[in-house]
């Protein structure tokens, strides 16, 4: 079927949803609150799975053209010792393409692209929502991807669901020099990652106690293996991005609110059109997985394939997003909760039984 959209948030999953709706023929607007796009921050890890979903969104050949493979990479402790190995080697064998590597602004870069090569799909900066019955007021379909503060999901959801701090912060950054190994290293109550992002750069990553400011980070560090000091010194703080642990919780009893289009004003008495969320509106999760980015993209997908399936009119359209609720929902919000497990396990301050228990993990 085809029909009228607003895409609220411009991020990754609003903007491949957008791609996905207009592909499929749909009418589509971005409404986005900032005045730019975000295109700070590190490199995002592409499952095959996510991959594959960019290639039906027609971004795949955009993404293999900036992203590096990810391979050979470790779990370390913080004097060097290997324990473990990522499973990225298993993932590739398993799927027949590695997982992949992409900056951030890459990939937003290639999504808006994508989007402005329709002509006819605005993409209003500046703009943020308020009253979403009044924007949905004369539409088929509104998305939820504004993030873990939506607007969206608290004006058809309620409150319950909302952003809970998880006692850590993270460090971002990109270092001028490639480092010799990549991976995680543990520590007590803090870790450090490091992963390619492009020739002769390096993404990092570190996850440390709330109070700790960027002053105290280098020191944090300084005593652990090479080369996590050098990475820290080769990038400049001024460039360093700091951002709060949240996670969405609890979790969420839909990713879907399904009404009605209404014949004028929601003031007439008929529900509001039908919502979906995608992306962290609907499952903001820890990083710890690296995850983030490739659940929206799979939600974009979901929810895309099934509205270009379903019959015309709003029963069209309900069946469509309780599909997509189906098909993505448990799926993302066991994701969720085992990044969320996974950081309490790699920040634990009883590293000797963390560690031995990695060492217990194939190779």
């Amino acid at each position: 079927m085809t029909g009228t959209a607003t895409v609220v948030g411009a991020g990754i999953g609003g903007l491949a949803t957008a791609v996905g709706l207009r592909r499929a023929g749909w009418t589509v607007t971005v409404l986005e609150r900032r005045a730019e796009l975000e295109r700070y921050g590190g490199a995002f890890g592409i499952h095959p799975t996510a991959q594959s979903a960019l290639d039906r969104l027609g971004v795949g050949d955009a993404l293999r053209d900036h992203a590096v493979p990810y391979r050979d990479a470790h779990i370390r402790t913080p004097d060097g010792t290997s324990i473990a190995r990522l499973p990225l080697e298993r993932i590739e064998r398993k799927a027949g393409r590695p997982e992949l590597l992409i900056s951030r602004f890459r990939l937003l870069d290639a999504l808006v692209a994508a989007i402005e090569a329709f002509g006819d799909v605005p993409l209003k900066l500046g703009e943020g929502v308020t009253d979403v019955d009044a924007l949905a007021a004369g539409q088929d379909l509104v998305i939820g991807a504004d993030g873990i503060r939506s607007t969206v999901r608290t004006a058809r959801f309620g409150d319950r669901s909302g952003p809970r701090r998880i006692g850590t912060v993270a460090w971002i950054g990109t270092a001028d020099f490639e480092s010799p190994v990549y991976g995680e290293t543990w520590g007590s109550g803090r870790f450090f990652g490091m992963t390619p992002v492009e020739p002769g750069r390096t993404n990092w990553y570190a996850t440390v106690p709330e109070a700790t400011t960027a002053e105290e980070l280098r020191a944090s560090f300084a005593g652990w293996h090479d080369p996590v000091p050098r990475v820290l010194d080769a990038t400049d703080p001024a460039t360093w991005i700091r951002y709060d642990m949240l996670h969405l919780y609890p979790a969420l009893p839909a990713f879907v609110a399904v009404g009605t289009r209404p014949a004028s004003r929601v003031s007439t008495g008929d529900r509001p059109a039908p919502v979906a969320l995608v992306g962290d509106a609907a499952h903001a999760m820890t990083p710890n997985l690296g995850q983030g980015a490739c659940t929206a993209i799979l939600d974009a997908d979901a929810l895309t394939r099934a509205l270009a399936v379903a019959p015309p009119g709003p029963a069209g359209v309900a069946g469509a997003l309780h599909a997509y609720d189906r098909e993505r929902r448990r799926s993302a919000q066991r994701t969720a909760l085992a990044s969320r497990t996974l950081h309490r396990f790699m920040s634990t301050e009883r590293t000797r039984l963390r560690d031995a228990a990695v060492r217990l993990l194939p190779g």
